[in-house]
């Protein structure tokens, strides 16, 4: 059996049998390879640890639980797990949000949203207690005089207020660093292991500079995800603050940017100048 049959087997194990939680060990062996082995060779092509692709199943799992009411005990339980306590620690970490909450789609939560001018257009930013968890451009949505379609899918029952003198602000503190201290620049995201660890990585190139999606697959010892590397970019809600404009391809193309390759050329620009 070649390498991607292993790992394609070893996936469709997962999803059937994640309920169980079945450990390194046996994964290994069901793969006919060493624990240490079929580890390195899961996270090269799959672009996450076998752990970290079971948590995500997991957590898959326990949402269609909650949305069809189950409680967050049955949830827990029916999704392999021994209690609330951990499924809750495994949502905080995947969706940034309690099973309470997303269960009830956000009810006692309150989340601010409002338009903006930045120097690549009129923006649309999002914040709620834990930071700021959307930032587009308005010519990239249909309908700009709305709250973001993604805060009122995914919190429903979320008190969605529109406040343009606090998205001033906080536009004022990413795009001018004056009005606003930069401690309180917080980004609040749901995401997969792998595109938060694509998003760390994302935070440390450099403004000006400029990495390959090869490279920050490099980064983050997932040496043949490139492709997972520029779906992860592609998921991103928030826009410029976690910097998915800053790779490009190895050919040096710049292209394929969620708010166009126009703005990506622009912000591009922009960073090498040094805003003078």
């Amino acid at each position: 059996m070649d390498d991607y049959s292993r790992i394609a087997a070893t996936i469709h194990y997962l999803e059937e049998n994640h309920a169980s939680q079945p450990a390194l060990a046996e994964l290994a062996a069901n793969a006919g390879l060493s624990e240490s082995h079929f580890h390195r060779l899961f996270r090269r092509w799959a672009g996450s640890t076998p752990k970290e692709f079971l948590q995500c199943l997991t957590v898959e799992h326990a949402k269609d639980r909650l949305r069809k009411s189950a409680s967050v005990l049955d949830a827990a339980l029916d999704s392999g797990l021994s209690g609330p306590g951990r499924l809750h620690d495994l949502f905080v970490k995947i969706e940034a949000a309690s099973p309470g909450e997303f269960k009830s789609g956000g009810a006692g939560m309150r989340i601010g949203w409002g338009t903006a001018e930045s120097p690549f257009g009129t923006c649309l930013i999002a914040w709620s207690e834990r930071g700021i968890c959307h930032l587009s451009f308005e010519d990239s949505v249909k309908n700009p005089s709305d709250p973001p379609e993604e805060l009122t899918r995914d919190w429903w029952a979320a008190e969605i207020f529109r406040s343009d003198p606090d998205a001033v602000k906080i536009a004022e503190g990413i795009f001018e660093k004056r009005h606003l201290d930069q401690s309180e620049l917080k980004v609040y995201v749901r995401a997969t292991p792998f595109q938060l660890k694509v998003w760390l990585a994302l935070l440390r190139v450099p403004e000006g500079a400029l990495a390959s999606y090869r490279t920050i697959a490099k980064t983050i010892n997932s040496p043949a995800a490139s492709r997972a590397v520029g779906t992860a970019c592609g998921a991103n809600r928030v826009g410029y603050l976690i910097p998915c404009h800053r790779v490009i391809r190895e050919t040096g193309v710049v292209r394929g940017y969620r708010w166009g390759t126009a703005r990506k050329k622009a912000m591009l620009a922009w960073e090498s100048r040094g805003r003078d």
